[in-house]
C-alpha cells in the first residue's frame, strides 16, 4: 500500500515529467526520495550512503539531458535508487508491496534508461568511451556520460578508462562524484590530489585531470540542485572530453550515515528511530572470528603477517583488527588486482600475506591469481568469503571462485566443513611456505563435529564415514546437505577437504565398493569439483552424479528456488539416487 500518495514523486512517470517542475518542487522531490530510500533500506537493507548523496546530481541530470537517447553509465550502480525512481520505477519505493519489483543495480531488462547490468567498480569510463566511439562511427550525436566515484577511482580500470577517454575526439563527459569515501575511507595518492582540488575550489596547479588533457570543471557543492543544473547545462553537447568534478556528501539527509560512513554504505534492516539493526547480534564464533583469532595469535607469536583487504573490511569484521594491528594491515582500495599483486610482492620478500577477498569481486583479479601468484608459485594465503549459491544480483554472484582458483596450477583450494577445520587449515596455510593456498570461508557449518581434523594438508586425505552402495562427496558448506542425504540412504559420507586436489587412492576404493558416487558443491558445476571427480572416475565401473548450480546468471532469485531448479534438495537428490539404484 502506498502511504505516500501525497508525494510529488507519484506524478513522475519519467524524466519528461521532471522537466516541468520548478527548482522548489525538485528540492521537495529530493526530500521525498531520501525519505523513501531510508524507509526501504530500513525495512529490507540495501545501499544507503551512496544513494543519499547522489540525489541532487541525479535530478539535475534528468532535468538537463534527454535520456534514454542521452546516455549515462553509472559506475558500480549501487547509487542508482534515485535514478530508478525518476525513470518509471518509483513504485518500488513508494509501495512496500512492490519493494521486490526492481533489482538494486542498473538492469537493462528493467528499463530502457539502464544500459548495463553493472555491480563491480571502475568500469564506467571504459564503457562510456566505447559507446562514444560507436556513436561517432555510426553518425550519432547523443551525449555520453560516465558517473564514477564513491571509491571507484581507486580501481585500475578507472585509470585505463581515463587514459583513453582523454583523447576522444567528440562529446564525452566523466563526472567524478567525490564524496571522500568508498566502502571504507578512501586510500592512496589520489586522495591527496582530490583534497587539493577541493581545498582550492578546483584551482590547484597539481591537477591530474588537466595533465591528462581533460577540460576540467569543478562544482564545490554537488548537493546544490541549481549548481548541478548549471554545471550539466554547461557541458551538454560540448564536442570534446570533459571531466566534471563534483563534491558531494555521502549520507546526506541522515545524520548517522554522515557520522559513520562505513557502517552506512550498505545496511542490513534497521530501526529508523534508533539506527540499530533489527537482527540481534550473536556472540557465537563465526568464520571471521576464527580466522582473525588465528591471524592475531600468529602475529603475536612473531609471524610477519600482513592482512590485505580491498576496501571491504566490514565483510571480514576487520574494524577492530586494523585498530589493534595497524602495522599488519593494508587496505588497497577497491582494487582487487592490486591486492593480489601486492600480496605476491609481500610473499616474495619473505612476508606472509593473508589476502581477504570476496568471491564476487575476486574475478577482477584473475590474471594476478594466475600470472603473478600461481606462475611464480608464491606462498600467498587467501581467504575467500561469499563463495556460495546466493540470492544476490547477477552482478554479485559467488559461484565462480572455485572455477577460477581451483583450475590454476599450484593453487590449493581448501573447503572446511567446520570452524575447527577452518582454524586448522589456516594455521597450516600460514606456516607452510611452498605454494599458494586459498580457503573458502564457510557460512553454515558447526563449530565442530565427530570428524577428525587434520593438521597437515600437504597430502590430501578424504575424511570418510562408511555406509553402503552410495558415496556422497559433500564439499565445504554442503557437507550438512550431504549428511542428510547419507542418513536417508545409509550412504557413505565423505569430506573431500579440497575443491581441486583429489585423493585418488580414496576415490579408487570408493569406486570399487559403491554403485553410485555423488558430488555436492555450493558453486557452479561447470569446471567445478564434481567434474574433476567424474573425469577421474570416467573409466571406472561406477555411476557419478554431480550436483551444483547450472552455468546461468540468477538475479535476485530466492535461494530455495535455485536449490529446487538445480535438484539440490534432500528429497530430489535421494529420489535421483534411488532411481539409479
Amino acid at each position: 500500500m502506498n502511504k505516500h500518495e501525497d508525494f510529488l514523486l507519484n506524478k513522475i512517470s519519467g524524466p519528461q515529467d521532471l522537466k516541468k517542475l520548478s527548482i522548489a518542487e525538485m528540492e521537495q522531490l529530493a526530500t521525498e526520495i531520501r525519505t523513501l530510500i531510508l524507509e526501504k533500506d530500513a525495512y529490507e537493507g540495501g545501499h544507503l550512503g551512496p544513494d543519499l548523496g547522489i540525489v541532487e546530481a541525479t535530478i539535475a541530470y534528468h532535468y538537463v539531458f534527454n535520456a534514454p537517447k542521452d546516455k549515462i553509465v553509472w559506475d558500480v550502480s549501487h547509487q542508482t535508487y534515485p535514478h530508478k525512481m525518476l525513470t518509471g520505477r518509483a513504485k518500488a519505493w513508494l509501495d512496500p508491496d512492490h519493494y521486490e519489483d526492481v533489482t538494486p543495480y542498473t538492469n537493462p531488462d528493467e528499463s530502457p534508461y539502464d544500459y548495463y547490468s553493472i555491480g563491480h567498480t571502475s568500469t564506467s569510463i571504459a564503457l562510456a568511451s566505447g559507446m562514444a566511439k560507436a556513436r561517432d562511427l555510426l553518425g550519432g550525436h547523443e551525449n555520453i556520460m560516465a558517473l564514477i566515484g564513491d571509491g571507484s577511482m581507486t580501481g585500475g580500470l578507472a585509470f585505463e578508462g581515463l587514459n583513453n577517454a582523454a583523447i576522444e575526439q567528440h562529446n564525452l563527459v566523466v563526472v567524478v562524484n567525490d564524496n571522500q569515501w568508498s566502502i571504507d575511507k578512501n586510500v592512496g595518492g589520489l586522495v591527496t590530489a582530490l583534497q587539493k582540488l577541493r581545498d582550492s575550489n578546483g584551482e590547484a596547479a597539481e591537477n591530474p585531470f588537466k595533465a591528462m588533457g581533460f577540460d576540467y570543471r569543478y562544482v564545490a557543492d554537488g548537493n546544490d540542485l541549481q549548481a548541478m543544473i548549471n554545471a550539466f547545462k554547461a557541458v551538454k553537447d560540448v564536442d570534446h572530453p570533459i571531466l566534471l568534478h563534483i563534491n558531494t556528501l555521502k549520507g546526506k539527509g541522515y545524520k548517522p550515515a554522515i557520522q559513520d560512513e562505513e557502517a552506512h554504505h550498505w545496511v542490513s534492516p534497521f530501526n529508523l528511530a534508533t539506527d540499530q539493526p533489527t537482527a540481534a547480534a550473536s556472540s557465537a564464533p563465526t568464520p571471521n572470528s576464527i580466522a582473525l583469532d588465528v591471524i592475531k595469535e600468529q602475529i603475536n607469536a612473531g609471524q610477519k603477517i600482513m592482512a590485505i583487504n580491498a576496501a571491504i573490511p566490514g565483510v571480514f569484521d576487520l574494524d577492530h583488527f586494523k585498530q589493534e594491528f595497524p602495522a599488519n594491515y593494508t587496505d588497497v582500495g577497491i582494487a582487487e588486482q592490486e591486492s593480489v599483486a601486492f600480496a605476491a610482492g609481500f610473499a616474495k620478500e619473505g612476508g606472509i600475506p593473508v589476502l581477504m577477498e570476496n568471491s564476487t569481486f575476486l574475478q577482477r583479479a584473475f590474471d594476478q591469481l594466475s600470472h603473478d601468484v600461481a606462475a611464480n608459485d608464491l606462498p600467498v594465503v587467501m581467504l575467500v568469503a561469499g563463495g556460495r549459491i546466493s540470492n544476490g544480483s547477477k552482478t554479485h554472484l559467488g559461484i565462480f571462485d572455485q572455477v577460477m582458483v581451483a583450475n590454476l596450477p599450484n593453487w590449493l583450494y581448501l573447503a572446511p566443513t567446520t570452524l575447527k577445520e577452518e582454524q586448522a587449515m589456516l594455521e597450516w596455510a600460514i606456516k607452510q611456505r611452498r605454494h599458494p593456498v586459498a580457503i573458502k570461508l564457510p557460512a553454515n557449518v558447526p563449530v565442530s563435529d565427530d570428524q577428525e581434523v587434520a593438521t597437515d594438508y600437504s597430502e590430501l586425505t578424504y575424511r570418510i564415514n562408511p555406509g553402503q552402495k552410495v558415496a556422497i562427496l559433500a564439499l565445504g558448506d554442503f557437507y550438512g546437505l550431504g549428511k542428510q542425504v547419507a542418513t536417508a540412504l545409509n550412504a557413505t559420507l565423505v569430506n573431500p577437504v579440497s575443491a581441486n586436489i583429489l585423493d585418488q587412492a580414496a576415490l579408487d576404493k570408493l569406486a570399487a565398493n559403491h554403485e553410485v558416487i555423488v558430488t555436492l558443491e555450493d558453486n557452479t558445476l561447470d569446471g567445478g569439483f564434481g567434474q574433476k571427480v567424474a573425469s577421474y572416475l570416467g573409466q571406472k565401473d561406477v555411476k557419478v552424479l554431480n550436483y551444483g548450480q547450472k552455468r546461468v546468471y540468477t538475479d535476485q532469485t530466492p535461494v530455495e528456488q535455485i536449490y529446487q531448479d538445480n535438484h539440490l534438495t534432500v528429497k530430489q537428490i535421494t529420489a535421483d539416487i534411488k532411481n539409479i539404484l
